[in-house]
């Protein structure tokens, strides 16, 4: 157990350690993105020519640029969305919750079981 989790700690604590210049400036990060790029290139190849599937190109760093800033603002747009429609949101929640507990204490007349015929 503890040597699980001294593997997972070394493990968790390098890739801090090789990830440090993407929290550095955009500088740094770029060129950490286009070293990791050229290095990963020929391996992608190598198993490319050994797997059936086509694979995409790795993107430029220009596009990962942009993807990222596109996702970034979509994901400000639709907090920002979210926040202007949640008194709808409870409302609903509080209308249909009522409702529920409406139904829940006045329970539906049940019908008389029916006679049977005697003979």
């Amino acid at each position: 157990m503890i040597f699980k989790f001294a593997i997972k700690t070394s493990l968790a604590v390098g890739a801090v350690y090789y990830v440090k210049p993407v929290w550095g400036n955009s500088i740094e990060t770029e060129k950490l993105y286009n070293n990791t790029k050229t290095t990963l290139c020929p391996h992608v190849k190598k198993i490319t020519k050994s797997i059936p599937y086509e694979l995409p190109a790795l993107p430029s760093s220009g596009q990962v640029g942009f993807v990222t800033k596109h996702y970034y603002n979509e994901g400000v747009k639709n907090s920002i969305r979210f926040v202007h429609m949640l008194p709808c949101y409870a409302g609903r929640a509080i209308k249909s919750a009522k409702d529920a507990l409406q139904s829940a204490s006045n329970p539906t007349a049940t019908p008389a079981p029916a006679s049977t015929p005697k003979a």
